[in-house]
């Protein structure tokens, strides 16, 4: 079996991950930090909003049994792409719109989705959504993983 990584910053990462590891050929899924410039970052130092880390989601997953397209439809589903640098009541870089793309497949289907959802009408403004290429994924804290799933809730705020 093929597996294969997506890897999303769409806000807190929290209810995101949740939604993502329901999905049918998901095979896991694990909450941490991207594109930054600190190395091991932890959510605190995230927080302070100076380490150029947005809050991401890593998803393995069976190309087989779920395409990529599909994982980005839940993703623009799941976060307001418009905002820049917040995403509800959460505010700050770490909070941005971002694929962090892991082929040059993956960032192109990334820019065709963008580019239909702001042809079709589907925002009222248009997506504020990065693409750029997958760099280090630095896991978060523990307590972060599963971590709506783990306290017996579905969702949060997003």
């Amino acid at each position: 079996m093929a597996v294969e990584k997506a890897t999303f910053g769409a806000g807190c990462f929290w209810g995101v991950e949740a939604r993502l590891a329901e999905m049918n050929g998901v095979l896991d899924t694990a909450v941490g930090y991207e594109g930054g410039t600190l190395e091991h970052p932890t959510y605190k130092e995230v927080c302070t909003d100076r380490t150029g880390h947005a809050e991401v989601v890593e998803v393995a997953f069976d190309p087989s049994r779920i395409a990529y397209e599909t994982l980005l439809d839940a993703f623009f589903a799941l976060h307001d792409p418009t905002q820049v640098n917040r995403q509800g009541p959460d505010w700050g870089t770490q909070y941005r719109s971002a694929v962090f793309a892991h082929s040059d497949e993956q960032a192109a289907q990334a820019r065709a989705k963008i580019a239909e959802l702001n042809a079709s009408g589907t925002f009222r403004e248009p997506i504020a959504t990065q693409v750029v290429p997958a760099e280090t994924f630095w896991k978060a804290e523990e307590y972060h993983q599963r971590y709506l799933h783990k306290r017996g809730m579905v969702s949060c705020h997003i």
